[in-house]
């Protein structure tokens, strides 16, 4: 049995990782496990991976070299899960022999199961699964009390010639829409203000029970009382619709943002990426947005150095940048993933063009946001209040516009909207106080 037994979760990566690890507390929770706060705590280390890129993947590596020590000393059972576990398998038990499961993110509701078994023997598993998998998470299991990420599908169809999330997610499966309503209900009931609906292609999302699509879920859960803001993640630009810009602008709770990502500026390495789209179709998208909702937050992911781009293939993607004016971006250098179409490509851009590019790219980004931000100097915001911040005596929220904003306020208002004044900015954050 886990009861009585302390776990510690090491999360890599992006919001769904996190929400998996909320899935996976919970497991053990049930269970009779208990949080630790340190991996020298605890009898159970699991550590919830990425492998998007080949920089997640050697911070992974890294981390389980580091916990050779921890293993011998305190006998701790360590088990690896999520994409990395999927994607390299056996191969991790063999180059990490202390490591005592390997679990895909198809099977972690078997995970309690082999915990308890870890002592006799080893385990690998990383079957995929056709039909969703219902893993309700409890309320101690969150790692925030005012937001919260509830996730409606999983999976990629679209073969992104560099993405390896078809490998590790599988194709998309859906989660029925009366269960994500029943969620998103009971997350009102315990006082959440805000949601975050998360899926690797969130808006090519269809109930598998009564066909609704994304539009209807966002209107469906707009209906639910004491649910402020809905937000969602990620969302593919070749099936972003103009009824779903609509619904955005005229469905009050649906913040005013959103994240799109562009991966690059120019049409011939949109096609060799296979993303089904063009610039002109993505900046159509962008005008949509812009006219609907004028007050908009727009940010993005970027890829730069993919085999064949050129010094003109990069300034069409530096001239999205001036003329978008993303609030925000993630741009990362372009790395070979296994099993990908790209990884069969050769990787023929030097690898010192691409750490120039993107620093070309992220010092204008900077420049931008700090522009955006200079703006709102002046302004009053309204913010949702997530907690004390890190920077003082100040709290830290996040404006509709997902900016976060440190500020200063005479009463706890942790859990609340509260009306912020800004006084000052960075590129990366807003400085305020309540007003």
């Amino acid at each position: 049995m886990l009861s009585g037994k302390s776990f510690y979760i090491q999360t890599f990566g992006c919001q769904m990782n996190e929400n998996d690890s909320e899935h996976v507390a919970s497991l053990l929770l049930k269970e009779g496990a208990v949080k630790a706060s340190s991996p020298e705590e605890s009898d159970i280390i699991l550590i919830n991976t990425c492998a998007v890129r080949e920089k997640s993947v050697e911070k992974l590596f890294s981390y389980l070299g580091r916990l050779k020590e921890q293993k011998q000393t305190r006998q701790a059972v360590v088990a690896c899960l999520g994409c990395v576990a999927q994607l390299y398998r056996e191969k991790l038990l063999r180059r990490f022999p202390y490591l005592d499961a390997v679990v895909g993110p198809a099977q972690y509701e078997v995970l309690p199961e082999i915990l308890r078994n870890s002592i006799r023997e080893k385990a690998v598993r990383t079957a995929w699964k056709r039909n969703w998998t219902e893993l309700p998470i409890l309320t101690e299991a969150r790692e925030s009390t005012v937001s919260a990420y509830v996730t409606i599908m999983e999976g990629c169809n679209n073969f992104c010639t560099y993405c390896v999330v078809p490998f590790t997610r599988g194709r998309e499966k859906y989660r029925p829409l009366k269960a994500v309503l029943k969620e998103v209900e009971e997350l009102a009931s315990r006082g959440y203000k805000e949601v975050q609906l998360l899926g690797q292609n969130v808006n090519s999302y269809r109930d598998p029970e009564t066909g609704a699509d994304f539009t209807e879920v966002l209107k469906r859960l707009a209906e639910v009382k004491g649910i402020e803001w809905i937000r969602f993640i990620t969302s593919h630009p070749k099936n972003f619709t103009l009824e779903m810009a609509r619904t955005m602008a005229s469905v009050g709770k649906i913040c005013h943002q959103l994240h799109l990502p562009l991966q690059s500026g120019s049409n011939r390495i949109l096609k060799l990426m296979n993303r089904n789209y063009t610039r002109e179709e993505y900046l159509e998208k962008i005008d949509w947005l812009k006219s609907l909702m004028p007050d908009i937050s727009l940010s993005t992911d970027i890829i730069v150095g993919f085999p064949t781009e050129t010094e003109e293939d990069f300034q069409q993607t530096m001239e999205l940048l001036e003329k978008i004016k993303f609030t925000n971006i993630f741009s990362f250098r372009y790395s070979p993933r296994p099993y990908s179409a790209a990884s069969r490509m050769k990787d023929d851009v030097p690898e010192e063009t691409k750490i120039e590019r993107l620093i070309r790219l992220q010092n204008r980004q900077k420049e931008i946001q700090l522009e955006l931000n200079r703006k709102l100097v002046g302004k009053k915001l309204r913010v949702l209040c997530l907690g004390p911040s890190k920077k003082g005596q100040l709290f830290q929220g996040r404006s509709e516009g997902y900016q976060v904003v440190n500020f200063k306020s005479q009463e706890d208002c942790r859990g609340h909207f509260v009306d912020v004044k800004i006084t000052g900015c960075g590129p990366y954050s807003l400085h305020g106080k309540v007003s």
